[in-house]
């Protein structure tokens, strides 16, 4: 199953990934993943979600955390949780493959009332795990419909659901229900960070984002940290300083441009968090990346 799963993947990433090494579906988040040489640390706020790697390796850092992982095994971010990847083993003979799948509660939440045999998790909210062989069948089903046309609009809300029970079903399980359980810290702070999400150049009070989530204050930032690991403000923060660093070098905007564009009032500011979080500060970090792509290249 591996091996044809594989080669699903390989058809169609081959055919569909952009520059960046994605190849995106007509199916709401779910893409896939090519790269023919190791990558660049990128750093992220993950939304959750399950990456299924088919070949090639990759290592992802959460805090004092690292997991290494490769082919036939499974990446679950089950959380708004910030983190540092690379992918570590691909070249053009064997690249890198993966599936990532975006989870979702309305699909997960009935699912879970329904298999109430599965427990929910207190455990982290990154784990690795081999891929099960019925999560293996239920995404190759998927990505063969993918280019049928006529069959993608009838099939793909019940592949989807498939795919999702599989994974409730397995070993990331436990974990995975906590994103379904109705009105749960997970769910309350989930309405927070989408809020952040939409809005992280804006100002937003602490007062609005615990409303958001239906929580006091205290219980807000408690359960908050608890969850993704940050504050509001640091996840806002952190939010703001990836997506300047992607303007910076995706859209070659300038550091005060990439600033002021993502919500700092402060140029200097802006360059002393951002050497923080990423080392270096923005110029010589960029200039370094960049140098770093053309020697690959």
């Amino acid at each position: 199953m591996t091996q044809t799963l594989l080669a699903a993947v390989r058809r169609y990433a081959d055919a569909h990934a952009d520059p960046a090494g994605i190849a995106r579906t007509p199916v709401p988040g779910l893409c896939m993943i090519r790269a023919t040489r190791p990558s660049e640390l990128q750093y992220a706020i993950n939304r959750p979600l399950v990456a299924l790697v088919v070949q090639g390796s990759k290592r992802v850092t959460m805090g004092s955390q690292t997991f290494d992982f490769g082919a036939g095994e499974s990446l679950l971010i089950a959380a708004d949780v910030p983190t540092v990847s690379q992918i570590t083993r691909a070249d053009v003979g064997l690249p890198y493959y993966s599936v990532v799948l975006e989870l979702d509660p309305a699909v997960i939440e009935p699912l879970a009332m329904e298999m109430r045999e599965v427990q929910a998790s207190m455990g982290g909210p990154i784990r690795v795990d081999p891929t099960e062989d019925e999560v293996a069948d239920a995404a190759l089903r998927l990505l063969r419909v993918l280019d049928r046309p006529a069959a993608l609009p009838v099939l793909q809300e019940q592949l989807v659901r498939e795919l999702h029970f599989w994974l409730l079903a397995g070993r990331h399980g436990p974990a995975i229900r906590n994103l379904g359980v109705a009105d749960s810290h997970a769910q309350r702070i989930g309405r927070a960070v989408a809020l952040i999400r939409e809005a992280y150049a804006q100002p937003l009070g602490v007062e609005r984002l615990a409303e958001a989530a239906g929580m006091s204050l205290s219980s807000f930032h408690q359960h908050f940290r608890a969850i993704t690991s940050l504050s509001p403000l640091q996840f806002q923060k952190q939010l703001r300083l990836i997506e300047a660093r992607r303007l910076m070098l995706s859209e070659r905007q300038t550091v005060s441009n990439a600033a002021y564009a993502v919500g700092y009032e402060s140029v200097p500011q802006f360059t002393r968090d951002y050497g923080r979080l990423f080392g270096a500060p923005p110029v010589r970090d960029v200039k370094q990346a960049k140098e770093r792509m053309l020697q690959a290249a």
